[in-house]
């Protein structure tokens, strides 16, 4: 398993779970640049050390087949295993090479391009720690001002901590950003130049022609493989710049969808026979069961539960300390809390008591007919004027453009009223604005149901699985949302058949719809990381769009589950089936197999 991603809102509540996860990824770019070093003191080995070449080879074989990539999230695209595995393929060839070889002089240089992100990425992680240290010790001098100082130096200070608390956000946000960029582009920066080096070697050995020759079709796999890495990389990348973005202004803390409401530090007031004094905790409340654990920060005894009857909003003259509030709990009659800033309070005071529930409105395209004869008209136009139109829906249309065409077609007063023939909308313009209906839908055409089981699917190593998967699902899609899959799936599939001419393949194709069809339910890194399946799902519509009949119906077929018979018999009879109901036109012969299919289970 690879490492749990960063959640950049995981950087605003700076948990100590967050800063154990950062030193995890600290820690491997260390192990990774350590790796480097040595990958590239081998390399210049092989070039300058002429009678010692065999063996610096041998050496740069073994270095190479002990190292493996660790990667973020939970599954590989086959791309991704083809490159993991790589560094194996490359040490085996270099054996094979060197059992012919005498001795070469190669003049050429390995260079890392990674080794600048590394680089980057201490420079970074410098300017984050002096961040954190100076914002967490301008908020305990801030916390300690008396509540009965003038309101415009209490204010002044407060312009203060929120410029600090700012800077350090934007600091940690960035940081986040830096170090999964770093370990994400390593898969292609890393072995891009050793493949380079590694083609060097063969192709000025006269010994070793024969070998080039037959290593060739790997290489040509391997470049394929690194070329579709690296544009899912980057629409991943441009996808996660603008979550950033939108990271970088402060947000409710508060997640839905689980028991974990809200989390971040809290002083608690701790009264003791001498005095009283405040001490700091990292909180975590689940609203579910009320339930409040309280983390130490310092070295004490483990965590405190409390549960929470009640909350309430502390005076400014009943205590001299900004931001508090008491809570009422089953363990203690009273406890004085202080939140690090009015607004953190106002959620703490929300999630334990619901008042000022957080609400929006979004105004999004809906899936009705208007859509469907924009989509068409659209589609219409693209297929006789721009099919074979280089870059086509790769190549973006003028913004202002694009809106004033959307405006005019779902005006409310005359929708559909608009003639795309016309000189003034080129083909830019069109696909620029039928992606943005698609991608703008209130719930994307694939459906947020559906998405986690599209993915799981996708992420199968198994093809025929993976095919039969997708297929399957796709018929639990709502007819309206399949209707205008068939009709777009249909016209890619057209688009992509001119291929040598507008230069957008199947892959190409997935890389610009998968994020436009597929959207996860929540913006997380997690969800980012999983585009490139979304990628691979719509290519695999593209692909196999003759065998994942979209217009045609699926009969509900019955799932084989053990009874008196292995699980694994079952499972292969499950893939038996599913094979056979694919490959069949006839609603008859369906059923009938489905009937021979559930005689067989019992």
């Amino acid at each position: 398993m690879g490492h749990p991603p960063l959640e950049f809102s995981d950087c605003y509540t700076d948990s100590p779970d967050f800063r154990e996860r950062l030193k995890c990824y600290e820690a491997e770019l260390e192990r990774t640049s350590k790796f480097l070093k040595d990958l590239i003191k081998d390399g210049n080995n092989v070039i300058t050390a002429i009678r010692g070449y065999s063996l610096a080879v041998q050496k740069f074989s073994q270095t190479l087949q002990v190292f493996q990539f660790d990667f973020i999230g939970d599954t590989l695209t086959d791309d991704e295993i083809n490159i993991a595995e790589s560094f194996r393929e490359f040490a085996g060839l270099l054996q094979e090479v060197e059992e012919d070889r005498m001795i070469v002089c190669v003049c050429v240089s390995l260079c890392v391009c990674v080794c600048l992100c590394v680089c980057v990425f201490q420079e970074r992680r410098k300017r984050f720690e002096k961040e954190s240290e100076k914002y967490y010790s301008q908020l305990d001098k801030h916390l300690n001002l008396s509540s009965k100082k003038k309101e415009s130096q209490l204010q002044e200070a407060d312009d203060q901590l929120d410029k600090e608390r700012q800077a350090f956000y934007e600091s940690s946000v960035e940081y986040v950003y830096q170090i999964q960029q770093v370990q994400d582009r390593k898969k292609f920066d890393v072995v891009e130049p050793v493949l380079a080096f590694l083609q060097n070697i063969l192709t000025l050995n006269n010994l070793t022609v024969e070998m080039t020759q037959d290593f060739l079709p790997y290489k040509q796999a391997l470049q394929l493989s690194l070329q579709n890495t690296r544009n899912h990389f980057e629409s991943t990348r441009e996808e996660m710049e603008e979550l950033m973005k939108r990271m970088k202004q402060p947000n409710v803390m508060v997640r839905h969808g689980q028991q974990l409401t809200i989390e971040g530090h809290l002083y608690i007031q701790e009264k003791w026979a001498l005095g009283v004094t405040w001490v700091k905790y990292y909180c975590k409340y689940m609203k579910d069961c009320k339930l409040l654990v309280m983390l130490p920060t310092e070295q004490k005894p483990g965590p405190v539960e409390l549960t929470v009857k009640s909350c309430i909003r502390r005076k400014t003259d009943s205590i001299d300390k900004r931001f508090c509030f008491d809570i009422e709990t089953q363990e203690r009659p009273t406890v004085t809390l202080q939140a690090t800033s009015e607004a953190s309070r106002k959620q703490w005071i929300e999630a334990m008591d619901g008042k000022e529930p957080v609400s929006f409105t979004a105004d999004a395209l809906e899936l009705n007919d208007t859509g469907f004869k924009f989509v068409r008209k659209c589609i219409n136009v693209i297929e006789v004027k721009g099919q074979t139109q280089e870059g086509v829906y790769r190549t973006v249309g003028s913004n202002i453009q694009v809106q004033k065409l959307l405006n005019a077609f779902f005006d409310p007063k005359c929708p559909g009223d608009v003639d795309l023939n016309s000189s003034e909308w080129d083909i830019k313009t069109i696909t620029s604005a039928m992606k943005f209906y698609l991608r703008s839908l209130s719930e994307p055409l694939m459906t947020y149901n559906l998405h986690s089981k599209l993915i799981t699917s996708a992420k199968s190593e198994n093809l025929d699985y993976r095919l039969g998967a997708v297929h399957s699902l796709v018929y639990k899609l709502p007819d309206q949302n399949r209707e205008m899959l068939e009709l777009l799936i249909k016209h890619l599939v057209s688009i992509c058949s001119h291929s040598s001419e507008n230069l957008m393949t199947a892959s190409n194709m997935g890389v610009i719809f998968g994020p436009t069809l597929m959207r996860a339910p929540e913006e997380t890194v997690a969800a980012m990381l999983d585009i490139k399946f979304q990628n691979i799902i719509v290519e695999i519509l593209i692909e196999d769009y003759g065998k994942v009949r979209l217009h045609a119906t699926l009969p509900e077929l019955p799932e084989i589950r053990p009874n008196h018979i292995c699980a694994h018999a079952c499972v292969r009879a499950n893939q038996f089936f599913s094979r056979a109901v694919l490959s069949l036109s006839c609603s008859s012969c369906k059923r009938a197999l489905v009937l021979l299919e559930v005689v067989f289970v019992w």
